[in-house]
């Protein structure tokens, strides 16, 4: 059967042929291949575009933040399975991509997406602290957590937040998520009876929505970042090895409370 027009699967990221690859219409070789960063090019297989200054100056700096955090979960199931299987960096790595959920590095996007439904009412007329009170108030109602606040370190204002609003002062982008996420921090005691502040998780959506980014890669950008912190422990673990450690210490902490045959622990 004819397959219509409508209905070919389509890409518009890539293209080859034998004498050129094309990267959203750039030639690789001749045009992108020591001429652009990585940042760069990261923005334009996302967008299609190639970034203003301002755009990939605020990319690199969220990048920056969030690359590394020391031996968070994902990174000690990285180092776990590294330990277990030398082999096989990749798997190792996966391990630790795949602990991106809704608590560690995930919720930069949920966050994204909160601060879009307030916007949005903020565009059908709404001030922006009654569109902030608004969407907090019904995604609790939800039963839904409030993104991008509160750190179980940080208490105060997460250090990186003001690092990542200045940067994007300095870019010159639209600073309408900044407001927003502030916005939310100040009224969020009237949602959660206790104040929380703004942390990292919610700092990166804010000033990457104002750089043009896409709401639907946001969770993207700490997957490529924390990658990079990923590498950076295999090659520790190479030459420095403490995944055991790690899994020698969940055995030393963690109590058993289940039954145990008779004379078990016993010695004769």
């Amino acid at each position: 059967m004819k397959i219509g027009k409508a209905t070919v699967p389509r890409t518009a990221i890539c293209t080859s042929d034998e004498h050129t690859i094309v990267i959203r219409g750039h030639d690789l070789s001749k045009e992108l291949i020591g001429k652009i960063s990585f940042v760069d090019h990261f923005f334009l297989l996302l967008t299609g575009q190639m970034p203003s200054a301002g755009q990939a100056a605020v990319l690199n700096a969220t990048l920056v933040a969030i690359a590394e955090h020391g031996l968070v979960p994902s990174v000690q199931a990285a180092r776990m399975t590294f330990a277990a299987a030398p082999d096989a960096m990749q798997g190792a790595v996966a391990a630790g991509v795949l602990g991106c959920g809704s608590v560690v590095l995930g919720s930069s996007e949920t966050a994204g997406r909160m601060y879009v439904e307030m916007d949005a009412q903020m565009q059908a007329g709404r001030s922006m602290d009654d569109a902030a009170l608004s969407v907090m108030k019904a995604w609790r109602a939800a039963g839904r957590s409030i993104p991008g606040y509160g750190h179980p370190l940080h208490k105060e204002r997460d250090e990186r937040v003001g690092a990542l609003f200045d940067a994007a002062k300095a870019a010159g982008t639209d600073l309408r998520f900044v407001q927003i996420a502030e916005a939310a921090e100040r009224l969020l005691p009237e949602v959660l009876n206790k104040p929380l502040k703004l942390n990292v998780s919610g700092a990166i959506p804010s000033v990457l929505l104002g750089a043009g980014f896409p709401v639907e890669g946001l969770k993207g950008v700490p997957m490529l970042a924390r990658t990079a912190g990923l590498i950076a422990h295999m090659v520790e673990e190479i030459r420095q090895p403490i995944g055991f450690a790690l899994s020698y210490q969940a055995t030393r902490e963690v109590e058993y409370e289940g039954e145990v045959p008779a004379g078990f622990g016993k010695h004769a």
